[in-house]
């Protein structure tokens, strides 16, 4: 990342009050600069205009009049969504006013190395580990929640401090193109792509849609010749990872990383070692499932690239608890609820049902929902689900939406989430541990509190 020219005592206007001008307006005020922040809409429907006054920030709203201009600002930070077509704007053009926006605003601001992830399933939790297991040793910034599109990834940058010794930034998408965008935003200096699967088809086409998306974070990092992590494990990314430079991690003994899965019942435990003949080192986790596992040999992998003991990292990664209903175990008075209902596609429904159905607990039940944004492919994939659960054995199937429902099975289906909750409030299910994922749409995480 470049390092920016001092803003001391420059006068700056930032046009547009959404998230990133507010981040944008904050960051240059504690820069030095003398900032006006300028919206459309009336102050009292900025939720953050007030704030911004209080740090001493003057805040014009209710139009861009440009009669601010005579203010003779030194340089014009705009929203992407206000358009050079803009009377303001484009007086300041003829007035030769520099202008960027917030994007190229944040993708001047640090100096400290970015480690840039993305991936099909797992990204947000792999950018919490290796967060977890880089602040044992470091200043990092990183991406809050999943704020990973070209609103969230500029916001991000926007919180760089000169005290930040890494950031690490998570950069989703769910069109093709997407991540070069952001690759061209946050200029990564380090990469990994946690895995490719079939999400978000509707935008990408198809899987292999999905893999060239993906990919052009390894075509950023390859022109720069970037280090890479990489899971060796991992055939779809092996294929086209051609030209890296790598830093290998699985299962294989000569990897920089290695190590093997000791339990899963219900939480993740594993050994791992550094090299063929690394001392091993025994981690047992807070995350469920199986698919967890490279995750986390992710954290330790960067980790130990970037000095971090050993000891260290296994104490983050013992110590990290999974939020946001990703892979959460919850015990009520009356179940055990092993919580995905954040999101899920194919690859990872597949992937829970396998570890569910590998985990030796008793009177295992399913509560499915729909898998979203598949197009074409939506009942041919969610076929393949019902498939392997009449493989399975399961004591008790619930699956919810329209796509399971239409599939040719003898499950229990239902229309809503609502029909579900009636079900609960008149039978709850006791005894049983249960497995809800679907679709954020699907909002089954809203049926916990009935189990």
């Amino acid at each position: 990342m470049k390092k920016i020219t001092t803003y001391q005592n420059k006068k700056v206007l930032v046009l547009g009050l959404a998230k990133s001008g507010v981040s944008a307006a904050k960051l240059l005020h504690e820069l030095g600069a003398l900032v006006t922040v300028n919206d459309a809409k009336q102050f009292d429907q900025n939720p953050d205009a007030q704030d911004l006054l209080t740090l001493g920030i003057r805040v014009v709203t209710g139009g861009h009049p440009i009669e601010l201009l005579d203010e003779e600002f030194e340089l014009i930070v705009k929203n992407p969504g206000i358009p050079y077509t803009n009377p303001l704007v484009a007086e300041a053009l003829t007035r030769k006013i520099p202008i960027i926006t917030e994007v190229e605003l944040a993708g001047q601001i640090a100096e400290c190395p970015i480690v840039g992830i993305t991936g099909t399933n797992g990204k947000t939790t792999t950018k919490e580990l290796i967060s977890s297991v880089l602040c044992q040793a470091h200043n990092v910034l990183y991406t809050l929640g999943n704020l990973n599109n070209h609103i969230g990834v500029p916001t991000t940058l926007l919180r760089l401090k000169p005290e930040h010794d890494l950031a690490v930034i998570e950069m989703g998408a769910n069109h093709q193109g997407e991540i070069k965008f952001l690759c061209e935003i946050a200029e990564p200096d380090y990469g990994i792509i946690t895995n490719v699967g079939k999400a978000h088809l509707e935008g990408f086409g198809s899987f292999e849609g999905v893999i060239k998306t993906k990919g052009e974070l390894y075509d950023f990092l390859r022109k720069k010749d970037a280090t890479t992590f990489i899971h060796h494990d991992n055939t779809y990314l092996m294929n086209i990872s051609q030209g890296l430079n790598l830093i290998s991690y699985g299962t294989e003994d000569d990897l920089y990383v290695n190590g093997r899965i000791t339990s899963n019942s219900p939480y993740l435990a594993f050994e791992w070692k550094a090299g063929k003949d690394g001392e091993a080192h025994q981690v047992c986790t807070q995350l469920i499932g199986e698919y967890n596992f490279p995750n986390a040999l992710a954290a330790i992998t960067i980790g130990r690239f970037f000095g971090v003991e050993a000891k260290k990292i296994d104490k983050a990664l013992a110590e990290y608890t999974p939020q946001n209903n990703r892979s959460q175990l919850k015990k009520t008075e009356d179940n055990t609820l092993i919580i995905d209902a954040y999101n899920a596609n194919p690859t990872s429904m597949m992937a829970a049902l396998q570890n569910f159905r590998n985990m030796t607990v008793p009177h295992k039940m399913l509560i499915l929902g729909d898998m979203r944004e598949l197009g074409a492919d939506s009942p041919a994939e969610h076929q393949k689900i019902v498939d392997y659960i009449k493989e399975s054995d399961f004591e008790k199937v619930w699956l919810v939406g329209e796509q399971f429902a239409a599939s040719e099975h003898t499950f229990k289906t239902y229309a809503n989430v609502q029909e579900v909750i009636k079900d609960l409030q008149e039978d709850k299910p006791n005894g049983y541990t249960i497995l809800i994922k679907g679709s954020n749409g699907i909002k089954l995480s809203s049926t916990v509190e009935y189990l």
